[in-house]
């Protein structure tokens, strides 16, 4: 399935490790089959650093940086 990312909204965040992060929740859209331009939501979310590197969001909305114990919190 081919997939597009529709930015949903971004937000500043702090780390365990002292830095401040710049996190971007976006919505996945599918493309329509038959369509070659039409787009629709598939109700998934992802999360994102602004460079791009996975942030993971527990079901508490706990966050945490993808491979790393970093954990972010809303700033």
């Amino acid at each position: 399935m081919e997939i597009r990312l529709h930015l949903l909204e971004s937000f500043a965040a702090t780390g365990s490790d002292g830095c401040r992060y710049k996190v971007c929740a976006y919505e996945r859209l599918g493309l329509v089959p038959g369509s070659a331009d039409q787009w629709e939501p598939t109700g998934v979310a992802e999360y994102r650093l602004e460079d791009g590197r996975h942030v993971e969001v527990s079901k508490d909305d706990a966050m945490r940086l993808a491979g790393s114990g970093v954990i972010l919190n809303r700033a």
